[in-house]
């Protein structure tokens, strides 16, 4: 970046362009994103078309308006006709709807129709992650005739490995991969290159399944369609490697007892921190002073036996953190669909014969630490059993819990660790004093 600003400070055009042509996009939008409002737009300028449009696709929508918008009406439509549509179409949907129409004017037509239409999708679609940078193809074309278009528009295509095969109508009939255009007759046709079901999925389909579904088969793309089976786009591997990196993210933030954040750590104010942390915070904050609740209904159990409080903050943090560990896993599995709601009563015997075994193992330790301390033998059995109880208790509860959400169609990473820690923390004290009543003859 201090080398790229001393080189903008110099006249050297040709320096700068061979400097930034020695470097990725990605990497020189880092560096450009550092500089100052001016220096950027000097950037822009000097870059060739092509360079500036991959840069340009690597920042925040808002900084592309910004730039785009200082620039000059030809060198804009350039800019934008060289940037991938999808990228067009977000930065269209973050900035205001009058800068947005203000710049689809000045697109040519077919390209304004096209980015209208993706920006139709709902967010976080097949739709809206689409780009229509692809190369499609006739399926009675011959394979000297797909040549000839490839070259023609595959510069310009993002998704150059396979070759989407339509019909007169628009309606995808399948893919026909690179290789085997290469390696086919000229005089063959692409129809007959054609096998088995083409792999899509529909626009409206959400972006964490169309993840999943890439991941299986293996693909570097997938093509996206609407509801008349019309090809409405296609999305590259790239793109989903973002959507897994963004819903991982934002699962993790959620099993922190948090709500996501919009933006990365340092872009986010404190303000921002507090407004996502807050909330969750003072729900469970209400939620956990039930406890306070049952230990006063116990109070006469206590009052006669002291030394049962020695153990309340050992048993209630080893069932919430057994309940944290069996959530996380099942949160997991359901977002890459190794585990769906019909599999309820199989994740249950697995959760809670797992918890029959954890907890037998704790069990033990408890008793010798109870044992340790001095404390009677019937204390320590108690103390053992409960460990046991509460640590299968929590394994069911941990296991149950995200697939009914999953079914009712609600995230099931909001049972986050603070979350089950918090229910099993007031359950786990009921069964703590039920089982010492029972076991020591208490009233």
């Amino acid at each position: 970046m201090e080398e790229l600003k001393q080189l903008l400070q110099s006249d050297d055009d040709a320096a700068i362009v061979a400097f930034c042509e020695s470097y990725r996009p990605y990497d020189l939008a880092e560096a450009a994103e550092q500089l100052s409002s001016s220096e950027q737009l000097r950037l822009v300028r000097i870059l060739p078309t092509v360079n500036a449009a991959e840069m340009l696709e690597y920042f925040e929508p808002l900084l592309q308006y910004r730039i785009l918008n200082r620039l000059e009406r030809e060198m804009r439509v350039q800019l934008l006709s060289g940037m991938a549509s999808d990228v067009v179409a977000d930065m269209m949907l973050a900035i205001h709807r009058y800068q947005a129409d203000q710049l689809l004017d000045i697109l040519p037509e077919d390209y304004r129709r096209t980015v209208q239409k993706l920006m139709t999708y709902p967010e976080d679609t097949a739709g809206s992650l689409a780009t229509a940078d692809y190369i499609a193809a006739q399926s009675s074309w011959t394979i000297e005739r797909t040549l000839r278009h490839i070259r023609k528009v595959g510069r310009a295509a993002e998704i150059t490995s396979y070759v989407y095969v339509i019909d007169t109508k628009g309606e995808l009939i399948g893919a026909v991969s690179l290789r085997q255009i290469i390696l086919a007759e000229p005089n063959a046709r692409l129809s007959e290159l054609l096998s088995g079901e083409v792999i899509s999925v529909p626009a409206l389909m959400e972006q964490e399944e169309v993840a999943v579904l890439l991941s299986r088969y293996d693909l570097v793309a997938l093509p996206v369609i609407d509801d008349h089976n019309r090809l409405v786009g296609v999305i590259s591997v790239d793109d989903l490697i973002d959507v897994i990196h963004e819903e991982a993210t934002e699962d993790i933030q959620k099993l922190g007892g948090s709500q996501p954040l919009t933006d990365t750590y340092f872009k986010s104010s404190i303000f921002q921190l507090y407004r996502k942390r807050i909330v969750w915070l003072l729900i469970l904050f209400v939620a956990e002073a039930y406890t306070g609740t049952v230990l006063r209904h116990y109070e006469d159990t206590l009052s006669e036996v002291i030394s049962l409080a020695f153990f309340i903050p050992l048993l209630i943090g080893t069932g919430g953190n057994t309940g944290t560990q069996t959530v996380s896993m099942l949160v997991r599995a359901l977002a890459i669909g190794e585990v769906q709601f019909r599999d309820i009563f199989k994740v249950i015997r697995r959760e809670v014969a797992t918890g029959l075994m954890t907890g037998a193992s704790i069990s033990i330790i408890a008793y010798a630490r109870a044992w340790m301390l001095g404390v009677e033998p019937n204390i320590g059995l108690v103390v053992g059993i409960t460990a046991m109880t509460i640590v299968i208790w929590a394994s069911f509860v941990g296991a149950i819990l995200p697939l009914v959400l999953h079914k009712l169609k609600a995230d099931p990473a909001v049972v986050s660790g603070p979350f089950i820690t918090t229910l099993v923390d007031g359950t786990g004290l009921i069964i703590y004093f039920t089982i010492a009543k029972i076991i020591l003859h208490l009233s």
